[in-house]
């Protein structure tokens, strides 16, 4: 009995319900929707107009990229709360001193870093919405928590949870929206719940500023500001859990018929959907993977920048001169950027690809603005200019996790690429607030440097990595191509759960 006649065999044996997700006695080298297709009384409808696939792509906008944005939005405005905390008096009420509020910053990322590990574990196992919405409950409880610091250690903790439960928010949102798109149509919805980002930094400066003028000499604004926070959180961590689905196939608001057709449509992508086998000869696939080093290389050199940026904006335009109050405002036109950035490129990604020429397009703006930030030190207008240019750099990432979400396929190696990714992210987290070193102050020229040296260079490694995909592309070309044609008779090829490099009619996009 070959593969196919097993596992169909198995699954009229199987008790189970398909409206109950249970598929772990069916074929286990096939992903989950393959099967689900199969058994659709859909399955042998015809194909869907471009019309009505327009509509059934709005439908699922609007019902699951909101509620990534507002996770995205969270995630950063709890991340960056400390930024603000600083110049709202917390570096006082806790007596900190020296580098201490900057190995605060740091620590929250070595948590993330670390919890990345378990995170590419769980993720293969466990229905990933209910994974992202967990945590998100759990940080906005650590948010909260922060309320409560009354020295360096008790801060310490609470940062170190928060990277702990933000860890999962990444690689979830990138194997999320993943699975309802084609590679093209992905873009732009990575952009726009990304964008989350540069609202976070509009939100951070007004919900900072507000807190300000709050007087209460029993409890901190700062620490009112933390509990807001935390609470808010917390309710998008529930709305996340009960109204996020966890794969097209679990999606209440879509008929069977419009499950059928979602799923033969970003078929094309080869990438699956859910397998819960994990395959050893994937990790190992990964070690010797030259693309996903290149971006981890990338996201590292990116996420330096970013990491001085987000952490100690505010703390910059302060040093300018300017009041608390009036620091938290300023930094505001640094989300707008962020925004607009983001957009653009993923829309541009959309209609043109040339994912590495858009990346390099938001670095030179990176460029700019950190050798204004490093060398026109004697006028305050080109030092606010030079921290805004900055923040187009935070376009940079959204391309990597797009990038990395349709370049690796294999489940087993999807779940740990994106993982490894997301804990890049934060190494360069790691490496960036620690070049504000105290001696340093008030002009901290040498991470300003950094931020223009690591700029260019993540530019060249952008061209670099284009220059990779499109060599393993040719070779593939070259190869006589084994596989069969991809039809619609051919299903099992489209859900084979085989990697990038096994399967020899995938082709990256760059």
């Amino acid at each position: 009995m070959d593969n196919k006649s097993a596992a169909v065999a198995e699954s009229k044996a199987d008790t189970n319900s398909k409206s109950n997700g249970s598929y772990a006695s069916r074929g286990r080298d096939l992903d989950q929707a393959y099967w689900y297709v199969q058994e659709s009384r859909s399955h042998n409808e015809d194909q869907a107009s471009a019309s009505e696939l327009k509509a059934l792509r709005r439908k699922v906008d609007w019902r699951i990229v909101p509620i990534m944005f507002c996770c995205y939005t969270m995630q950063f405005i709890d991340k960056v709360s400390l930024n603000y905390a600083a110049v709202m008096g917390l570096n006082k009420d806790l007596k900190l001193k020296g580098n201490e509020f900057t190995n605060a910053a740091t620590w929250f990322f070595i948590a993330y870093l670390i919890a990345e590990v378990p995170n590419a574990m769980i993720l293969q196992k466990v229905p990933v919405a209910k994974w992202l919405g967990v945590n998100v409950v759990l940080w906005g409880v650590a948010t909260a928590c922060t309320a409560a610091a009354h020295n360096y250690g008790s801060l310490l903790a609470a940062r170190i949870f928060l990277g702990i439960f933000e860890a999962a928010i990444a690689p979830s949102l990138m194997l999320i929206s993943s699975q309802w798109y084609t590679k093209s149509e992905a873009a732009p919805r990575f952009s726009v719940w990304y964008s989350g980002l540069g609202l976070g930094q509009i939100l951070g400066g007004i919900v900072s500023y507000a807190f300000q003028q709050v007087e209460n000499p029993s409890f901190s604004e700062w620490k009112i500001m933390f509990v807001v926070l935390g609470l808010v959180t917390v309710l998008v961590g529930f709305i996340t859990f009960f109204f996020l689905p966890d794969t097209p196939m679990k999606a209440r608001f879509l008929s069977e018929s419009q499950k059928v057709v979602l799923l033969k449509h970003v078929a094309v992508n080869q990438t699956g959907i859910v397998n819960k086998r994990v395959k050893p000869r994937q990790i190992l696939e990964i070690l010797f993977d030259i693309q996903l080093w290149l971006m981890v290389l990338l996201t590292i050199l990116i996420s330096i920048s970013s990491g001085v940026v987000t952490t100690y904006s505010a703390t910059l335009i302060r040093n300018f001169g300017f009041t608390a109050p009036n620091a938290a405002l300023l930094n505001m036109p640094s989300g707008i950027v962020s925004i607009a950035s983001t957009l653009i490129v993923g829309y541009g990604v959309r209609h043109t690809s040339n994912r590495w020429a858009w990346l390099i397009a938001c670095c030179v703006p990176g460029i700019l603005g950190g050798a204004l930030m490093s060398f026109a030190t004697s006028n305050r207008g080109a030092q606010l200019a030079g921290i805004y240019l900055v923040n187009a750099i935070t376009a940079t990432l959204v391309i990597i996790y797009q990038w990395t979400a349709s370049n690796v396929a294999g489940q087993t190696k999807r779940v740990i690429a994106v993982s490894l990714v997301a804990g890049s992210f934060s190494v360069g987290n790691i490496i960036g607030p620690q070049t504000f070193q105290a001696k340093d102050a008030p002009d901290y020229i040498p991470a300003k440097i950094t931020v223009l040296a690591t700029q260019a260079a993540a530019a060249l490694m952008a061209f670099a990595t284009f220059v990779y995909y499109v060599s393993a592309n040719k070779r593939k070309d070259a190869a006589a191509p084994a596989e069969v044609e991809v039809t619609d008779q051919n299903e099992e090829h489209l859900w084979g759960d085989r990697t990038d490099k096994e399967n020899r009619s995938f082709r990256y996009v760059y």
